[in-house]
């Protein structure tokens, strides 16, 4: 029996794309992922106050088409929507030869999200006015690569 291995996340990036190529010429970048829990199990009044010791972050691989616009468009502290699996890397720790494992997201599809720029500070910023009235014509910037085409315009409404 196939049991069901999807993962859905969005956050930013820590740090720019890390894009490569391998022996075979295939694109492949790696993207670390981080995001808030969402409410953390907190109350309102303290997670106005997270810090970001309760952030989480995310290994993901993307490949050819997917890497290459990553390469392109995304540097660190764009906000993106990886749709993908979980997968286990296992290797041999060089100097103590234990075996090491870590968890990744295999990204299938990227989606670019329009979120407010991620203020210094370390709080959170309200969406731009022009980003509100957008939404509320139903206009769509978002991206989407992967399996589907990079799609612009507006929404049927």
């Amino acid at each position: 029996m196939d049991l069901l291995n999807r993962v859905m996340i969005a956050g930013r990036l820590t740090r720019d794309p890390e894009v490569r190529e391998t022996a075979s010429g295939k694109s492949v970048a790696e993207l670390s992922l981080a995001m808030d829990p969402p409410g953390g199990g907190k109350s309102r009044d303290d997670r106005e106050q997270s810090s970001k010791d309760d952030s989480i972050f995310v290994d993901v691989v993307v490949w050819e088409q997917t890497a290459e616009t990553a390469r392109e468009y995304l540097k660190k502290g764009s906000a993106i929507l990886i749709e993908g699996r979980l997968r286990m890397d296992c290797w041999e720790d060089r100097e103590t030869g234990k075996l090491r494992r870590k968890l990744k997201v295999a990204g299938e599809r990227m989606r670019f999200l329009n979120l407010a720029p991620a203020r210094s500070d370390g709080g959170r910023s309200q969406d731009q006015p022009q980003d509100r009235a957008e939404a509320s014509r139903g206009i769509s910037r978002r991206r989407e690569v992967g399996r589907e085409r990079i799609s612009h315009g507006t929404s049927p409404g």
